[in-house]
C-alpha cells in the first residue's frame, strides 16, 4: 500500500462516453481536464497508473455491425478510437507535469509505442501512467476485457472501473429511481444476476487473478482520490 492510498497499482478503466460531458459525441476539454487532475493528485499520493480508455464517444464496432457492416472492420475502428483518447488523455496529464505514455495493443509507430509487458513495467516502476489503447489488439473483445487482460499482466492490486453512476444497482438507476445499489458483490453474484458491470470475460479474468473490481462515478468530482482512499459510494467486486 502506497502513503495516502488503499491500492498501490491501479489500473483504471474509462469509459469514452465519460470524456463526452454534456456533449453527444467526441471529447469535451473541460472533462478532460478534471479527470487528468484527479488522475495527477492520486498520482501525487503514490498510486501507479495504468488506464484504459474506451471508444463509444468516437465509433463503437457493434455500430457497424448492426447496420449490415463488417464486425471485424468496425471493431477495428473503434480500437482506434481508443488510441485517440488516450492521446488526448495523455496530452493533459503531460502538461501537468506527469509523465504519460501511450501504448497501443494495435502497431502504430508513428503515434505511439507499442505494448509489451515489460516495456510497461519499466515505465510504471518509473513512475510513469501508462494509457493501454487499442484494446486487445483483436476485434470481438471489448475494451474491459482489454482492461481486465492488462490487470492482470500488470499485477495490478486494483480495478476501477469509473461509470456515470456511484456503484453497481440491479437496474438502471437514471431509469428505475428505487433501484438497488449494492456495497459488495461476489463475481458469481454478478454473472448470476445478469448485472450489467461488464462482460462476464472481464469479470472472470479479474476474479481469476483475485483483483477485486470497485465501480465508482468519474463524473463525480473528487471520487477518483475518495475511492483510492476507500471513502466515498463504490461497490466493491471480489470473492
Amino acid at each position: 500500500m502506497s502513503e495516502g492510498v488503499r491500492w498501490k497499482r491501479v489500473l483504471l478503466k474509462l469509459s469514452g462516453e465519460a470524456l463526452m460531458g454534456d456533449q453527444q459525441f467526441g471529447i469535451d476539454p473541460k472533462v478532460v481536464e478534471r479527470v487528468a487532475e484527479e488522475i495527477s493528485e492520486a498520482v501525487n499520493l503514490g498510486a501507479q497508473f495504468g488506464i484504459v480508455v474506451g471508444g463509444g464517444n468516437i465509433f463503437r464496432g457493434v455500430a457497424l455491425s448492426a447496420k449490415g457492416g463488417n464486425r471485424v472492420t468496425g471493431d477495428h475502428m473503434g480500437m482506434l478510437a481508443t488510441i485517440m483518447n488516450s492521446l488526448t488523455l495523455a496530452d493533459a496529464l503531460n502538461k501537468k507535469g506527469i509523465q504519460a505514455r501511450v501504448l497501443s495493443a494495435v502497431p502504430v509507430p508513428s503515434i505511439c509505442e507499442s505494448f509489451t509487458q515489460r516495456g510497461a513495467e519499466r515505465y510504471m516502476e518509473d513512475g510513469d501512467v501508462i494509457l493501454f489503447a487499442g484494446g486487445t489488439g483483436n476485434p470481438f473483445f471489448t475494451t474491459d476485457s482489454g482492461a481486465a487482460l492488462r490487470a492482470a499482466e500488470m499485477q495490478c492490486n486494483v480495478f476501477l472501473k469509473g461509470t456515470s453512476v456511484d456503484g453497481v444497482y440491479d437496474a438502471d438507476p437514471k431509469l428505475k429511481p428505487d433501484a438497488k445499489r449494492f456495497d459488495t458483490l461476489t463475481p458469481g453474484e454478478v454473472l448470476e444476476k445478469n448485472l450489467k458491470v461488464m462482460d462476464a470475460a472481464a469479470i472472470a479474468l479479474a476474479r481469476d487473478n483475485s483483483i477485486p473490481v470497485v465501480v465508482f462515478s468519474i463524473k463525480t468530482s473528487g471520487a477518483l482520490v475518495n475511492v483510492l482512499r476507500g471513502q466515498g459510494l463504490f461497490t466493491v467486486i471480489e470473492d
